[in-house]
């Protein structure tokens, strides 16, 4: 049995340094791709504070002097309420991780009756604007237990647009004289 040799060619330093630099540049996206999904994960299943500083590296996050994290997700016109306005909003509010604790597609909520940072957020607003606000717990419920689905120290995620807004006394006199307001049946 005769074993024939075939000659192999030398694969030239060119080719060789392209091998060596493709390796590299699959190692580094690989290294990059793996550090960036880590940052996700540890915000997702970290503590509040690493979430809201991972939040607040992401595209259109902005943080108000409070803590307030808010993305505008489309602008609105015209003023913003005050706290002296009654606000008629569609919102939608989860927990960090998904689980929606509260909805609905017309309330109207007095801007000076709600949590610290829901109203910080709501004061950013113009009519016909959607947010998404992240609120920390020190301007939320903090450490109270509210009894339902929110737990003590829990970032509050709001999706929030504006429908609409009256200064309370006009919406109080309007009640008074029987038109309802902001959210009022139709025929009322």
């Amino acid at each position: 049995m005769s074993v024939t040799a075939v000659p192999i060619k030398p694969t030239s330093r060119r080719v060789l340094g392209m091998l060596w630099g493709g390796l590299a540049v699959g190692l580094i996206l690989a290294f990059v791709l793996a550090w960036a999904g880590t940052g996700r994960a540890i915000a997702q299943t970290g503590s509040n504070e690493q979430f809201l500083a991972w939040n607040a590296k992401q595209a259109g996050v902005k943080t108000t002097m409070s803590g307030l994290q808010y993305k505008v997700l489309e602008e609105g016109k015209g003023p913003s309420p005050t706290d002296a306005d009654v606000t008629l909003i569609k919102y939608k509010g989860t927990l960090r991780d998904g689980t929606v604790f509260d909805q609905n597609d017309r309330a109207p909520l007095p801007v000076a009756q709600v949590v610290p940072g829901f109203s910080e957020g709501l004061k950013l607003m113009k009519k016909g604007g959607k947010y998404r606000l992240w609120i920390k717990p020190e301007l939320g419920y903090g450490d109270r237990d509210t009894g339902g689905a929110i737990p003590p120290n829990s970032v509050l995620v709001f999706d929030v647009q504006l429908l609409e807004f009256l200064p309370l006394a006009v919406l109080q006199q309007m009640q008074a004289q029987g038109l309802g307001g902001p959210g009022a049946a139709p025929g009322r």
